[in-house]
């Protein structure tokens, strides 16, 4: 499915080159033409996205080198704490109920954090698979 449109005009405009050029030379021609514009529209979409991409990087830069803790250190204090709650989720949450009762202390069942964890890390390590995804699908939109 094309949500940007630009496919169902390609073809319309073949469907319109046929009428209007019966003669296959011309029509082949006039394909090539429509063809180049569309792809010209697909590398626009690709330099928006390069364009986006290089203007966040530079805020990161700007913000990491900022003196405040506030400004510069709020990246490292989520990804502390995603790491923190990695380590409760998947080691101490399993291991220390099991190792107190292997010493015979048993202990009420500890609590679980949400799964939407995965998440969180995903997209603070920059793993955008979703978006790629789409784009490979030909779903994606801006």
């Amino acid at each position: 499915m094309d949500l940007t449109g630009i496919g169902s005009i390609v073809d319309l405009g073949r469907d319109i080159l046929d009428k209007i050029f019966p003669d296959p030379s011309q029509r082949a021609d006039a394909e090539l033409k429509l063809l180049t514009l569309q792809q010209a529209g697909d590398f626009k979409e690709m330099d928006d996205d390069l364009q986006r991409a290089l203007a966040q990087t530079n805020i990161n830069a700007v913000e990491a080198s900022n003196p405040s803790i506030f400004v510069s250190g709020w990246r490292p204090a989520v990804g502390w704490v995603c790491v923190g709650a990695l380590i409760y989720q998947y080691i101490l949450r399993p291991l220390l109920p099991w190792a107190s009762t292997a010493l015979g202390h048993a202990v009420p069942d500890m609590p679980t954090l949400d799964e939407g964890l995965y998440q969180l890390v995903f997209l603070l390590l920059g793993f955008g698979g979703i978006r790629s995804f789409d784009k490979l699908k030909g779903t994606a939109t801006k």
